[in-house]
């Protein structure tokens, strides 16, 4: 499980960071990735990866700003020219409009798609648990901008408890059908009547990931209940210390604010995006040093930085 940044700017690109859009990499696990967000030139970024873009089976939404959905139409399209793939849907999740956006311009453009777009749209009134597989939940809250805007809260159902093989061995259990028996928590019988608990040699369950990524927002105590015992926190750091005024003017948050969410959550570790291209690359350590001061393990994304969960 990884994340992978394709935009890390805020507001508009520039040469170093292009704006809002990163890649859930859930390719070990369920063989997909999930985007969150698809600013203008996200097309552009993936193929500077190794994502291929019909891998890309859910679009999560924070806001309908352009700078994070403006990538939408091409990216759709672009998606659609993999004819060497089987063509597979696709699933966007995002405030109401969203839909009305993305179908606007497809019309305008005279695109027309392979595939089919589920849209799930919602508003204030419909938030919380917006997704569940077998293995993930997703829920959705709102934070606090200039207009709707949420974060979204994945988490990783409990990994199940492996096998312990070399254990088994010791005991006497011969290699084949009955070790599937008991990975599947089966007690078994040896031909010698020695009996084989399955509890005892299967370790207990791992709890699953939990990655909070944040759309723009003030900050807000949904913040802190969308990251609680987060594993990552990707949380957008537009402004810098002392900046407090200007951030909350423009429904923003500042470096240290996203350091104190991801103290009040107990975070694992803290993630700085959206960053604003007032920043040069030599204020980026001094960003990373000052929200230290408050939550340790942070760090400065860079556009098509990846990451490991």
């Amino acid at each position: 499980m990884d994340i992978q940044f394709l935009g890390t700017g805020a507001g508009q690109p520039s040469k170093a960071r292009n704006v809002s859009s990163l890649a859930l990499k859930l390719l070990d696990e369920i063989n997909e990735v999930w985007l969150f967000d698809c600013g203008e030139g996200t097309q552009n970024r993936i193929l500077e990866t190794t994502i291929r873009p019909r891998k890309v089976s859910k679009i999560f939404i924070t806001h309908l700003h352009g700078d994070h959905i403006f990538g939408l139409p091409g990216f759709l399209s672009s998606r659609a020219f993999q004819a060497n793939e089987e063509q597979t849907d696709l699933d966007i999740y995002g405030p109401q409009g969203i839909k009305s956006f993305v179908l606007t311009s497809l019309r305008v453009s005279g695109s027309r798609l392979p595939y089919r777009i589920h849209f799930h749209e919602f508003d204030q009134d419909s938030l919380g648990k917006i997704l569940e597989t077998d293995k993930f939940t997703v829920y959705a809250e709102e934070l606090d901008h200039t207009i709707f805007c949420v974060g979204y809260r994945v988490m990783q159902k409990d990994l199940e408890g492996t096998l312990d093989a070399e254990k088994l061995k010791a005991a006497g259990v011969p290699f084949g059908p009955l070790f599937g028996k008991i990975k599947n928590g089966q007690d078994v019988v040896l031909e010698d009547g020695t009996e084989i608990k399955a509890a005892d040699y299967i370790s207990a369950p791992r709890p699953g990931k939990i990655i909070t990524i944040l759309g723009d927002t003030r900050k807000t105590n949904a913040s802190v209940r969308l990251a609680v015992n987060a594993d990552v926190l990707v949380h957008e750091s537009t402004y810098g210390k002392g900046d407090e005024k200007i951030a909350r003017n423009h429904g923003h948050s500042t470096n240290m604010q996203a350091a104190q969410v991801a103290a009040e959550a107990s975070a694992k570790r803290l993630l700085l995006n959206h960053i604003s291209a007032r920043f040069l690359s030599k204020d980026i350590s001094q960003l990373k040093k000052d929200a230290a001061s408050i939550f340790e393990n942070v760090h400065v994304v860079k556009d098509l930085e990846e990451v490991e969960i």
